[in-house]
């Protein structure tokens, strides 16, 4: 004999409860299996697109271990200590564009920039709040991640977790098929797809896109010379999931520095203006609809609340654990509401009425 409907909803809503308590509790220690998870879910399309090619599971493992430690290794040689010196420069070198800025001001627009205005005032406390600020929370970022991030997760845990998980990943998923229970097993098959289909368009879709995007940018950005072009393309490319914020941001920066480095070369700025350009073609034509499709099904105001309030409840842990739980959330309100939509309680007398024609 099932359980009653409000026994099921009881014994969920408190394993739903000691699941939070448990996050809140662990969460540092399971920072390194979530990201791990996140890592090996990401890359199973690519391990059964091999295995399709002829090659077992564990072979197809390895390729994609050997394939990322060369790309880990080339970013920790190459990318990462170039950023981080652009970062600091560019916090250095805040107050003198600011001054800059002042003085194109001033001569154009004198009577807005006057001795001792509020306006002058604030733009010059800008550039010594960022350079005073910047270097801090910089550096704040990098002592957070390595006491928190220690050599041992970056460089053991996370991937042993990851390539375990990504060896035995359609075995857990076949295991946990197994255990579900049995009356419901069909709608938690289909949420679970639903849900797996939303993951899959932002996390898989959209992380390439904003991966491929930020490589663009930060490298055409580099070749016309433009200072600061691997923050500038790193920063455009880590906010494109917001819809044309990536862009926006990130051109605004852009063109904001070439103005001042280029200024008369009028090319040159055209030039940074067009890589911004060409970049919203390309997400939007091609980039965006072949990996992503037409909708992922995660409102970007809904991603939003979720990384803040997952962020401040639970911190870094609770940001990783924010974007599949706001894509679980979306999809039984979605699921909730077309339930809803076929009972009586929204048709009412009108749908008996109905029922009692058609019979």
């Amino acid at each position: 004999m099932g359980l009653p409907i409000r026994d099921q909803m009881k014994y969920w809503g408190v394993a739903g409860a000691l699941f939070l308590v448990f996050l809140w509790f662990t969460g540092d220690v399971l920072l390194p299996f979530l990201i791990g998870a996140a890592i090996a879910y990401f890359l199973d399309p690519v391990a059964d697109r091999l295995e399709a090619m002829g090659l077992s599971r564990a072979m197809a493992t390895m390729v994609i271990t050997l394939v990322a430690l060369l790309i880990f290794v080339l970013m920790a040689l190459l990318v990462i200590p170039t950023l981080i010196n652009q970062a600091i420069n560019l916090f250095e070198v805040a107050p003198e564009l600011t001054r800059n800025f002042t003085n194109f001001l001033t001569e154009r627009f004198p009577a807005l920039l006057d001795e001792g205005s509020t306006l002058r005032s604030s733009i010059n406390s800008i550039g010594s709040t960022i350079q005073e600020r910047g270097g801090e929370v910089l550096n704040t970022a990098i002592s957070s991640a390595a006491s928190l991030l220690n050599v041992m997760v970056l460089f053991v845990i996370v991937p042993v977790v990851a390539v375990y998980l990504l060896l035995d990943w359609d075995r857990m998923v076949a295991q946990i098929d197994r255990l579900l229970p049995r009356d419901h097993a069909p709608v938690i098959r289909r949420l679970a797809r639903d849900i797996d289909r939303t993951l899959a368009g932002f996390i898989r879709g959209m992380g390439t896109v904003c991966l491929i995007l930020g490589a663009y940018y930060a490298i055409a950005l580099m070749l016309v010379g433009l200072q600061f072009g691997l923050v500038v393309g790193f920063i455009a490319g880590l906010v494109t999931f917001i819809p044309y914020l990536g862009a926006v941001l990130g051109g605004a920066l852009a063109i904001g520095l070439a103005l001042f480095q280029f200024w008369g070369d009028w090319f040159s700025i055209g030039m940074v203006a067009g890589i911004f350009v060409l970049g919203q073609m390309i997400e939007g034509n091609f980039l965006t609809p072949k990996l992503v499709g037409n909708s992922v099904g995660l409102h970007p105001v809904w991603l939003i609340l979720a990384l803040s309030v997952f962020g401040s409840l639970f911190g870094f842990v609770g940001m990783l654990a924010a974007v599949p739980i706001a894509a679980a959330l979306g999809v039984i309100a979605r699921f909730a509401t077309e339930q809803y939509v076929e009972s009586s309680l929204y048709q009412g007398t009108q749908r008996k009425t109905l029922d009692e024609t058609a019979d």
